[in-house]
């Protein structure tokens, strides 16, 4: 009987798992996005490589796609939304651009311009519509860091505030927008990778810093954490790996109850290299990456592989349950029946 117990559990909690579905919603466009800002379940804005950003306003089921005039090139791997209307969008490499737009996109305007050779902003993450940081790879081994409070308008460089330099080979990545989170209350947090994996926080807004130890995997430029969550101040989630070797799972999910002042292994981890992860609720969580994406019903403890496509970002809506995953070739998928 007890056999019986344990078998009929499992067997209700695979299914249980299987219930999730990843419902395509567009793809073919010429681009790998990476940026993803769901504002509701009507709103949402994507970005890109090869200058594209792309908007819908009915939940998924078309799109708007436009090219920044001047910045075709470039690869926006992060992207802030508002609503229907005001975005903000962030490239890798050099030079280092901040776009925004007021009119949903016909027009945008440069707000920040770096041509520093070594310069590489890997995400963002805003406070409120007014307040928000950009951080970016190391330059003479100090974190860039750089705020704005006036939505967007203007930007200031605040890297001095953060005192402890980075050791050498410790860097950001540009994942999916998600090594940095931010809190209403003025609480930021940021991963590092690479030689060492660090966490940067911060509960007043950028101007006073300290720095925890991550014990995710570590060591290699390609591994260490590529995205971040935090279900509220103390509750997070790290995921990541090794992208060279994205079908291994070697220490590639940590778990912390400290607001990240420590953290410890889930029990069963995700199943590979994982570039994005999200809460949806305190117990159900999405982690998505190259080789597949897995679902959480515990808070993070256990993870399950629903799927083997390959996708870079996953973000639920800021006010609503739509939740939109974003690829390559464009990609975008909508998680169903959770």
């Amino acid at each position: 009987m007890k056999n019986i117990f344990w078998l009929l559990l499992l067997v209700s909690s695979f299914s249980y798992a299987q219930s999730y579905t990843l419902k395509p919603l567009t793809s073919g466009k010429n681009t790998s996005m990476r940026g993803l800002s769901v504002v509701s379940d009507s709103t949402a804005w994507v970005s890109g490589s090869n200058g594209q950003v792309g908007k819908t306003l009915d939940g998924g089921k078309t799109w708007e796609w436009t090219q920044p005039k001047g910045y075709e090139k470039l690869d926006f791997r992060d992207i802030e939304a508002f609503d229907r209307l005001k975005a903000i969008v962030v490239n890798a490499g050099s030079p280092a651009y901040i776009l925004s737009t007021i009119d949903g996109g016909k027009s945008w305007r440069e707000v920040y311009k770096n041509t520093d050779s070594a310069i590489f902003l890997d995400g963002m993450g805003f406070w409120d519509e007014q307040q928000g940081i950009i951080f970016g790879d190391p330059i003479n081994n100090k974190m860039q860091l750089l705020k704005t409070t006036d939505g967007g308008l203007t930007w200031q460089d605040i890297s001095k505030n953060l005192k402890k330099d980075l050791k050498v080979g410790e860097a950001g990545f540009a994942a999916s927008g998600t090594t940095i989170r931010t809190t209403k209350d003025g609480k930021v947090w940021i991963a590092s990778g690479g030689s060492t994996s660090k966490i940067y926080y911060s509960n007043n807004y950028g101007q006073k810093w300290k720095v925890y130890d991550c014990p995710i995997i570590q060591g290699e430029s390609s591994t260490g954490p590529f995205s971040i969550a935090f279900y509220d101040a103390k509750k997070g989630i790290a995921v990541g790996g090794n992208y060279l070797k994205d079908k291994e799972s070697i220490n590639n999910a940590v778990l912390t109850t400290n607001g990240g002042k420590t953290w410890s292994k889930p029990q069963k981890s995700v199943s590979g290299y994982r570039s994005a992860v999200e809460y949806i609720t305190d117990q159900l969580c999405f982690a998505t990456g190259s080789s597949g994406t897995d679902v959480s019903t515990d808070g993070g403890k256990n993870w399950t592989n629903i799927s083997t496509l390959n996708f870079n970002a996953i973000q639920k809506a800021k006010n609503g349950k739509l939740i939109l995953l974003t690829g390559n070739r464009g990609q975008i998928y909508q998680i169903t029946s959770f």
